[in-house]
């Protein structure tokens, strides 16, 4: 026998997953507007290699906000697009895998190495719920002028306190506090800079 976990809340999926609460990715304006994002990435992408000067406005289409003088290097990947916020003169390096299903927000001045990770996305530890597809989701902070090393894997609910280094490779679980360098698996802060 199916379990009704939303019993009593009239809510769409999509209403609880913008909530933070536990949804199934099922809703039909989810799929609608993550088909979107994916098309607007491979569009930038194309646009980029072609040297198309329409690629920017690409970028920012499929983007929440992209500040003055940022950049991205495509190819790009995102679950939607438009939960991502990018501060100026940040530069993303190539293979962003940023899963937005809830707000990732990158600050200005950053240095966004290749192959990194920001993943929002959480699933129930449980089996039954996980099972039934339930899932959620936990916004990620980027502050200003944070360089994250290549592949390193930014988990749900984090914050990177400005002017901090993340070792390339590492996997951050936990908030990373301002003007520090940290490093590993799980991340662990090595030193102060400053």
């Amino acid at each position: 026998m199916a379990i009704d976990h939303f019993a009593g809340d009239p809510r769409t999926n999509r209403e609880r997953m913008l909530a933070g609460d536990l949804y199934i990715a099922d809703d039909p304006e989810n799929e609608r507007l993550h088909r979107r994002g994916v098309r607007l990435a491979d569009d930038y992408y194309r646009a980029d290699v072609a040297g198309d000067p329409g690629a920017r406005r690409l970028l920012a289409e499929l983007l929440g906000s992209l500040g003055e003088g940022a950049h991205i290097n495509p190819p790009l990947f995102v679950d939607y697009g438009e939960n991502i916020h990018v501060g100026a003169r940040t530069f993303v390096n190539y293979h962003l895998t940023a899963l937005d299903v809830a707000t990732i927000t990158i600050g200005e001045d950053c240095q966004i190495g290749p192959n990194v990770q920001l993943l929002t996305p959480t699933h129930p530890v449980d089996p039954e719920p996980r099972r039934d597809k339930l899932e959620a989701a936990r916004p990620i902070t980027i502050e200003d002028n944070v360089w994250l090393g290549g592949g390193v894997i930014v988990c749900p609910g984090v914050t990177i306190g400005r002017n901090s280094v993340v070792g390339a490779g590492s996997v951050v679980v936990k908030d990373v506090p301002p003007d520090v360098v940290a490093v590993g698996n799980p991340a662990r802060v090595v030193r102060t800079i400053g």
